[in-house]
């Protein structure tokens, strides 16, 4: 058994070498506050001039619309609110979709006890959602539309060029949440039409507790924190200095070969795919082969649990998951598997492998040779499964 095979990076990333030193100044010896006007403040915030740069360069943007925050979290939470709060006279509804990450979904939910009205529009079976729809959710009211650039469960990357072009023409503010699609696809914010869009270091081998709020320039919005002058006046707080020089690192290597590390990484995916399909009967690819983020896999097995899958597959050393990181202590299935139509109980029994820069042959061998038999030990355990093996029928 190997130590650990990780094939978890959709939750997170190991942290690249040249990213962790150069934060490591900003950890001992640039010790000074940003804020400050003597030299040792000053370097600290020409590093994050520096940074914020090497973010905007990566989207297409500007450096003055790069507010650094902690996380994608924080930044889904600042762009919708802060929209909503921002143009409350203009109108009350958004529009967003069934499978937005829980920093969405429960913003959304907030925004809704405080009398917005949310339109969540369904995707088909493989996750997509229709422009069309976007264009006929629309109303007078509608201030705000908020899609995810791509699933961090499923994969399915969402047509954001179609749905940025629908939104400039009705004059209505378009984020999307490009956590899980930063580093893995180009993005350009112009081309795209996309007015605010939030991002995460430690997806992209960068530090935990950092992200980014992009804010297209002359936006109207409220702030999220309010205490000081930081971020433009924007944003709150003594800067997480060495954590933003990471990002900006991390985002510069993420970015400086997209074809070649998508080539690499989707090689290794198919491969995978292809190779459970032909090991394991009864199982099913979640989200669509093709227009989906290259380091993602994601499977649903019949006839077993996926939280004992997990368990046995952690048994011999290989770290996954059956979704989304953030709700992983939920005994619930999915919501984004039961948007695509999945039943409560093949739901259940899904498995997340995604891949990273790290991820080598090696390890896609050795999940190849775990995975089969342990899900083969787990249906020997379902009389279910045991009956279907005889040939009963169920309708």
């Amino acid at each position: 058994m190997r130590d650990c095979v990780y094939f978890d990076n959709a939750a997170t990333t190991k942290i690249k070498s040249a990213v962790l030193e150069a934060m490591m100044p900003y950890l001992t010896e640039e010790y000074g506050n940003p804020s400050s006007i003597y030299s040792l403040g000053a370097r600290a915030h020409s590093a994050i001039d520096e940074a914020r740069d090497q973010v905007a360069r990566a989207i297409g943007a500007k450096g003055r619309e790069v507010f650094f925050t902690g996380g994608g979290t924080e930044a889904d939470n600042w762009a919708i609110k802060g929209v909503a709060l921002g143009n409350r006279k203009k109108g009350n509804h958004i529009i967003s979709t069934a499978i937005e990450h829980h920093a969405v979904l429960h913003t959304l939910d907030y925004l809704e006890k405080q009398g917005f009205e949310v339109t969540y529009l369904p995707v088909d079976e493989y996750g997509r959602i229709s422009p069309e729809d976007v264009k006929n959710a629309i109303k007078d009211t509608t201030i705000l539309i908020t899609v995810m650039f791509a699933n961090n469960e499923i994969g399915v990357i969402e047509p954001i060029g179609e749905i940025g072009a629908i939104a400039k023409e009705k004059g209505i503010a378009f984020h999307t949440d490009a956590v899980q699609a930063l580093g893995h696809m180009p993005i350009d914010v112009n081309t795209l039409n996309i007015d605010l869009m939030s991002l995460s270091a430690h997806k992209i081998h960068g530090p935990k507790g950092v992200g980014a709020l992009y804010v297209r320039q002359g936006l109207r919005m409220e702030n999220f924190l309010h205490g000081g002058a930081q971020e433009q006046k924007r944003r709150s707080g003594t800067e997480n200095v060495a954590g933003i020089v990471g990002f900006g690192k991390a985002i510069q290597l993420a970015t400086a070969d997209i074809a070649g590390h998508t080539g690499k990484i989707a090689a290794m995916r198919d491969r995978l795919i292809d190779e459970i399909y032909s090991r394991i009967p009864y199982c099913r690819l979640n989200g669509p082969r093709d227009g989906r983020v290259c380091n993602n896999v994601n499977f649903s097995f019949q006839y077993i649990e996926g939280e004992a899958l997990l368990l046995m597959l952690n048994m011999k050393g290989v770290a996954a998951s059956s979704g989304s990181a953030c709700t992983s202590g939920s005994l619930d299935p999915s919501h984004v598997l039961l948007a695509i139509g999945l039943p409560h109980e093949i739901a259940h029994g899904s498995l997340r492998l995604s891949l990273s820069d790290y991820t080598t042959q090696e390890d896609i061998d050795y999940v190849l040779e775990v995975l089969p038999p342990i899900v083969a030990r787990l249906r020997a355990m379902s009389p279910l499964y045991e009956e279907i093996e005889r040939g009963v029928k169920y309708v």
